[in-house]
């Protein structure tokens, strides 16, 4: 995929802030911590673009990007951060609800979970809001370098068990293994709806 631009638009604390332009969107969600900004920045071949912090929960707003003038990056808030507030995670979960349950302009949902680890009941909570809402998405597992060939398989396997029927793809934003496949998801998605 050659990306020509891929700029930050805005950060939206609720939904009157959502873009309203009508292009397809493809949303990135995971837990905090599990490498979404640094996803976004490797599969747009961009250092920086999304912020990345060595501190999880950071990400409080769903943050928008244009990549080549057509469709948005949707970054949305992680989950599962223990040393946040009660009501700010509660204000995360109904942000997210939300936009999954109203945002016609979602072409696709790019479920992330951290390959190292067994599925948390978290993930396994948005799977099942993807799958209550109808909502195309596959599970990218980052973090696939950090694993041995044999214990990245493995890993996979359960992960696959885990979100039985959903497609998974292995990811390393560190040498981008697995960028190919998932921009071919992405484009299928918002071609589909161009």
């Amino acid at each position: 995929m050659k990306i020509t631009s891929a700029e930050f638009v805005k950060s939206a604390f609720n939904r009157s802030h959502w873009v309203n332009d009508g292009r397809p969107e493809i949303a990135f969600l995971g837990r905090s911590n599990v490498g979404k900004s640094s996803l976004i920045n490797s599969l747009l071949a961009r250092r920086g673009l999304a912020r990345t912090s060595n501190t999880p929960g950071r990400t409080q707003s769903i943050n928008f990007f244009l990549i080549n003038d057509g469709f948005y990056f949707a970054d949305l808030p992680g989950y599962g951060y223990a040393k946040v507030s009660k009501t700010m995670r509660a204000d995360w979960g109904k942000m997210a609800e939300e936009y999954l349950a109203k945002r016609d302009e979602l072409a696709l949902c790019i479920q992330l979970v951290d390959a190292r680890h067994e599925p948390s009941k978290l993930d396994l909570q948005l799977n099942e809001w993807l799958e209550h809402y109808e909502k195309p998405h596959v599970v990218v597992a980052t973090k696939s370098d950090k694993l041995s060939r044999t214990d990245l398989q493995r890993s996979l396997n359960v992960i696959k068990r885990t979100f039985a029927g959903v497609d998974v793809i292995a990811y390393s934003s560190q040498t981008a293994a697995g960028r190919d496949e998932v921009w071919s998801r992405i484009l299928e998605a918002v071609g589909h709806r161009a």
